[in-house]
């Protein structure tokens, strides 16, 4: 288990090559971030390269799965996704699954994310690219949502049936939506590409709040996972105190 810095919630409102110098201070070599389309990859490329960092995943275009008459759009941003990716040497890219469709039955929205996502297999398996979905919650921060469940979500991936396309399971998400987390994560850890953590409630650092990470965490490096755990959270210090804390 490694841990990554989300620069864009970390470091929210702060310049990017500044903020990736601050992570690699505080005794990390990996971020990741949201959005790439709005940022400069060559300065995002000559930042991690000057900090000697790695990008762990970022965000591919946020465009409908659930919506079949999306799904060329949808490809079309993920190998536009996939060229940036490439571009900063990153193995995987994050999806959401887009808002809920009145009057669309949730069997046939989950066909289409299934059928959307097998339609996306060949290019991630012939790119060596890991798509991860990402339940989210939308009980406090993402009201519309389709896909909430992680129950949903490991049923997503295990019909799509390919090696490079995971969930991404964010603990705080899950802790709100639905808990029994750590049940949850080991029975299903071979469907799981990332993690995302943040303390709950508030979504700050990972010592405030009701979850016990010490304890989680141990959970999940018992389960063998090699991956990624992005720290995804609104600091309430300053960045790196929380970052240099969370090492100790």
């Amino acid at each position: 288990m490694k841990l990554s810095v989300c620069v864009d919630a970390v470091y929210r409102g702060k310049d990017f090559t500044e903020s990736v110098k601050d992570v690699k201070s505080a005794g990390y070599d990996t971020i990741e971030f949201w959005t790439w389309w709005d940022k400069d990859l060559d300065m995002v490329r000559r930042a991690v390269e000057e900090a000697g960092v790695k990008v762990a995943t970022f965000c591919t275009k946020f465009v409908s799965l659930v919506d079949p008459l999306k799904r060329g759009e949808y490809i079309h941003g993920l190998e536009e996704s996939i060229a940036a990716a490439k571009q900063l040497k990153c193995g995987s890219l994050i999806s959401q699954v887009g808002q809920a469709l009145a009057g669309v039955s949730n069997d046939e929205q989950r066909q289409s994310i299934v059928d959307g996502l097998k339609a996306c297999a060949p290019i991630l398996e012939r790119e060596n690219v890991t798509l991860l979905v990402e339940p989210l919650n939308t009980k406090v921060n993402h009201n519309g949502y389709y896909l909430s469940s992680s129950a949903e979500a490991f049923e997503i991936v295990r019909q799509v049936g390919s090696p490079r396309v995971k969930v991404l399971y964010d603990i705080y998400h899950q802790q709100i939506t639905e808990g029994n987390l750590i049940a949850a994560i080991v029975e299903n850890i071979g469907y799981i590409g990332h993690f995302h953590a943040a303390g709950n409630p508030g979504r700050h650092e990972l010592d405030v709040g009701e979850l016990n990470y010490e304890y989680i965490f141990k959970a999940i490096k018992e389960t063998g996972f090699n991956g990624y755990v992005g720290l995804e959270y609104f600091p309430l210090d300053e960045p790196s105190a929380g970052l240099r804390k969370l090492r100790l």
